[in-house]
Parts: structure tokens; C-alpha cells; sequence
């Protein structure tokens, strides 16, 4: 049965649109859609909490004016709806996402195939984006990896394809992980291990290289954790939060002895990279 949604219809200055999706984002919101007055916003019912979403506007009301409405919409087939608007992109001129249903292009160096079923890291966004084009740059040649909070699981995709022979990925929602597991099998993963929990349920081994795109609260409080999960001359890359995180972010890691080597931005978000010695 398809799945049913709320809308929610935010009036706000657009300059804070970015912000503001980041924050509906951490509770639970999963597409939204920019409109000249401010955002739309879906959230699958059994998460939608009106009161959380009134905080979440009155936490704002002294920045920008800011008002919400909502609705519950009617049943349809999400999925079917956005891949009327899926189009494939390309990092770096040598990766190529595209869904199932898109012709291949053998012009590209790498072609990955996600079908997201609602999951996060199309590749669309530019957390997405800014970690891909990193892996591109970073030896992943007979290496392990380790992607927190994979989503889709683009990115352990994109590392098999790069050489990795030893990849684990994790989600803590269901259809991420099924989603993932689905697309690994696409794009015809062999060393690839998906489960679905955190990085508390995670099996303890080290890595070669540790990937967690995610938010900023989450990180800051787990970065201690990835690192015991990287080995000695490891590489830790995290996005997922906007270039006003970055000293926050570099100072935790820093804390537990991690150097960073890296830092690229796209319209506001950041990813950073890190070297344990």
C-alpha cells in the first residue's frame, strides 16, 4: 500500500530555507521542495509530531518571521511521483548516478545505479556530492571502509567500485538498509556488508577508511567512536553540516587525535577529511 504523508507549508525568508531543512531533517522530514514564499515539507505520518514541528517554528521566530500549516495527503505512490523528476548527475566528470530505469553511458569512468525508494544520497545533494568527488582523490585499492549511516548506500557503492575489498554500511531506519542492500546488489557489490542499526550494534574492526555523512549533532557526539573504528594512517571523511560547523567539527576530531588534510564546500555545506597518524 503506498505510503502516506504529511505536508507541511512553511512561510519563512528564503535565505533561511537551507538551515531550516537541515533542522526538519534531524526530525525525521524527508524531501521538501523551495517555493518563492519559503518550504514544503513531507514526513511519513507515523513520524509526523505537531507539537515538535511548532518548537522547531518558534525556535526561529526571532530570526525570521515564520509561520507553518500541514495536511495529511492522500495515499499515492511517492516513489513512482519523484522518478517522474529523477534525473542522473555527474561528480567530477567521471561519476555518473543514475536510476534503473535511465539508459546507461559508457562515457563515464564510474555509473552507479540508485534507485532511492525515498532513501537519502542521491548523489543530489551536495553532502553527497563533496564526499564522491573526495573518494576520487583517495586510494581505496584492496582497502576497507566503513560507511556510517550509508542511506542508499552510495558511497560503499562508489569504494567497491574504486578497489575497496571489504566494505561494511549501515543505516538505522529499515528502508535504508533494505534500499541499500537492493542497490549493493545492483550494482553488483561483492565485498559489501549492509545491516541495519548504528554504530553501537556495529561488529569492532578497524578500517582503512571511515565515511559518515550524517549531521552535525550526531557527529559531534560519535567522532570518538569512528575513531577507534580507523586504523593507524586511516582516513575519516564527515559531511553533512554547513561550513559554520567546520571549527566545531575539526576541534572534536582533534581531540581524539585526528588531523584534518582537507575541507571542500558547496553552497554552504562542508565535507572535511582527517588523517589518523
Amino acid at each position: 500500500m503506498p505510503a502516506t504523508y504529511y505536508e507541511a507549508r512553511l512561510t519563512l525568508n528564503p535565505d533561511f530555507n537551507e538551515i531550516v531543512m537541515a533542522e526538519l531533517g534531524q526530525i525525521g522530514y524527508e524531501s521538501f521542495v523551495e517555493t518563492d514564499e519559503g518550504l514544503l515539507a513531507y514526513i511519513i505520518d507515523e513520524q509526523f509530531d505537531a507539537a515538535q514541528l511548532q518548537q522547531l517554528v518558534d525556535d526561529y521566530q526571532s530570526m525570521t518571521p515564520i509561520t507553518v500549516e500541514y495536511q495529511q495527503l492522500e495515499p499515492k505512490n511517492w516513489n513512482e511521483e519523484w522518478e517522474k523528476n529523477y534525473q542522473p548527475i555527474e561528480v567530477a566528470g567521471k561519476i555518473r548516478v543514475r536510476a534503473s530505469y535511465h539508459e546507461p553511458n559508457p562515457a563515464f569512468q564510474y555509473e552507479i545505479v540508485i534507485d532511492p525508494k525515498m532513501s537519502f544520497g542521491t548523489g543530489h545533494h551536495e553532502t553527497t556530492t563533496l564526499v564522491m568527488e573526495q573518494q576520487l582523490s583517495l586510494d581505496h585499492q584492496g582497502k576497507s571502509l566503513l560507511d556510517v549511516g550509508s542511506g542508499t548506500g552510495i558511497l560503499a557503492i562508489l569504494g567497491e567500485l574504486l578497489g575497496a575489498t571489504k566494505l561494511t554500511a549501515f543505516d538505522i531506519e529499515e528502508w535504508a538498509y533494505l534500499n541499500a542492500v537492493e542497490n549493493a546488489e545492483m550494482n553488483g557489490c561483492k565485498h559489501m556488508t549492509v545491516f541495519q542499526g548504528t554504530i553501537e550494534d556495529c561488529p569492532h574492526d578497524t578500517y582503512d577508511i571511515v565515511l559518515a555523512n550524517i549531521n552535525r549533532n550526531i557527529l559531534l557526539r560519535e567522532i570518538p567512536i569512528y575513531e577507534t573504528f580507523l586504523k593507524a594512517g586511516g582516513t575519516m571523511m564527515v559531511s553533512g553540516f554547513y561550513e559554520f560547523d567546520i571549527a566545531d567539527i575539526t576541534q572534536k576530531a582533534e581531540e581524539v587525535g585526528l588531523k584534518l588534510v582537507a575541507q571542500k564546500t558547496l553552497n554552504q555545506w562542508a565535507t572535511l577529511r582527517f588523517e589518523k597518524p
